[in-house]
């Protein structure tokens, strides 16, 4: 699918008027040529701290420092055409008091193109999320399992199965929707109360391992691929490209050894007009000797 030189991309308005309509699809990117490939069919493509353990080999998302998220965030930015992109703000990066995180939302902002952040938290968070807001930063919540917090919760279960829980992840919802969030994410919640939460904002919901009342979904986009070793339960395989790549560079690997690439089709041969597209794909421009 392309996208036509005129496309608009989808605005903060535009997701929280989807409130109990067409489900919003996102997706998270970390690079230029992947969002290029998802951007048509995505409504938020969310450059999340994720990218430690998907990209980095991290056990967590804490060690992610803002330099990095900025990085990846201006390679989504320019990757993309149509999806609202949203950058996370980093674990250390925000926590510490309203004007602290307006200074990194605003950093991301100007740095990156992006047109809103991400944060962590409930009723802790909700002073920061409206002062954020106030001062014209967009900003999505996220509740239920937040992986900032892996050291305090001790693992990545699922939460608000029992009673205690439950009532403090809704109140957590709440709170940074009426703190101005145009959006929150619900992630690893008993299906039930993913359910119960979405019924009561009055702000789009979207879901990843929670429930599909939730207004909208997002997934890991190398989890969904079959890029990623180990996935979440929750998460659903619509491809297995691990696979294909593995299968893809072992074939590689073998014409390599057996000398049977590069081939004469591969290779170049006598003098040639020099022009200026000379060592390129024929009718191509670029940089690459190809």
């Amino acid at each position: 699918m392309s996208v036509s030189a005129d496309i608009r991309r989808v605005s903060v308005p535009d997701i929280r008027a989807r409130k109990g309509g067409e489900p919003i699809v996102a997706l998270t990117a970390y690079h230029a040529h992947m969002a290029r490939l998802v951007d048509p069919h995505c409504d938020i493509l969310l450059v999340g701290d994720s990218l430690g353990m998907v990209a980095q080999g991290l056990e967590s998302t804490v060690p992610v420092t803002l330099d990095l998220m900025i990085l990846q965030g201006q390679a989504v930015v320019r990757g993309s055409r149509r999806a609202l992109v949203a950058v996370d703000l980093p674990f250390g990066s925000y926590e510490e008091s309203p004007e602290a995180a307006f200074r990194t939302a605003a950093r991301v902002l100007k740095e990156t193109g992006c047109t809103a952040v991400k944060l962590e938290g409930g009723v802790g968070m909700a002073e920061t999320i409206r002062f954020l807001v106030a001062r014209g930063v967009p900003v999505i919540g996220h509740v239920g399992l937040t992986p900032q917090a892996i050291n305090q919760l001790g693992s990545f279960r699922a939460r608000g199965r029992d009673e205690a829980e439950r009532q403090l992840i809704a109140a957590d919802a709440r709170a940074v929707a009426e703190a101005g969030a145009f959006c929150v994410v619900i992630e690893a919640v008993a299906e039930p109360l993913a359910a119960d939460i979405t019924r009561a904002l009055a702000v789009p919901t979207i879901g990843i391992g929670a429930s599909a009342a939730c207004d909208g979904q997002i997934l890991v986009l190398e989890d969904m691929l079959g890029l990623s070793e180990r996935v979440p339960r929750f998460v659903k395989r619509y491809a297995e490209l691990g696979r294909a790549v593995g299968e893809a560079v072992g074939s590689y690997a073998a014409e390599v050894r057996a000398r049977a690439f590069p081939s004469a089709a591969h290779t170049y041969g006598g003098p040639r007009p020099s022009g200026p597209e000379q060592g390129l794909h024929d009718g191509e421009k670029g940089t690459r000797a190809e």
